[in-house]
């Protein structure tokens, strides 16, 4: 499977554009860049969606939701180990030189994405009616943004991630 070297570039510098004006950085390693790049686009091909090309998809979009691009492990991983899994994003320490990267350890539970916890829950009703909120509340996976509105935004403000990213939390 080929994928357009144009195509790369063109991805590589939108994900770079998207990951500084959220907040994060892409691994400062170009070649090693643009191959985690060409990975995603690899599997978009296949599965058609960004699986992390540093894990096994199963190739079910609702069974790999936490393990499309940025995953839901990006976050931890990156302030634990200043790095995510694949390494496509670094933490600031790591591109200022003051932290090396190094193997981190795999945060996925074997089951993948249906062994990670449910939305919350109450007795008595809904959280919501017990919150009293109109709305229901919409928690993106990858970054723990909240919004209160009637279905997901199509991209997180924050981190981009897509709809599909988002569950339910009141």
């Amino acid at each position: 499977m080929s994928v357009d070297q144009e195509e790369v570039s063109r991805l590589c510098e939108r994900l770079d554009r998207e990951a500084e004006q959220s907040g994060y950085h892409l691994n400062p390693n170009r070649e090693f860049t643009r191959g985690l790049v060409e990975g995603l686009l690899q599997n978009e091909e296949r599965y058609g969606y960004w699986a992390c090309p540093c894990r096994l998809a199963d190739g079910v979009k609702e069974r790999d939701l936490d393990i499309i691009c940025p995953c839901d492990y990006r976050d931890p991983d990156l302030e634990e180990f200043g790095t995510c899994y694949c390494a496509l994003y670094v933490s600031q320490e790591v591109l200022d030189g003051r932290r090396k990267l190094a193997p981190i350890k795999e945060r996925r539970p074997p089951e993948g994405a249906a062994a990670r916890g449910k939305p919350l829950a109450a007795k008595g009703g809904s959280p919501r009616e017990i919150a009293g909120l109109s709305y229901p509340v919409w928690r993106c996976r990858v970054c723990g943004y909240l919004c209160a509105r009637d279905a997901p935004p199509e991209v997180c403000p924050v981190c981009k991630a897509i709809k599909e990213r988002f569950e339910r939390f009141l």
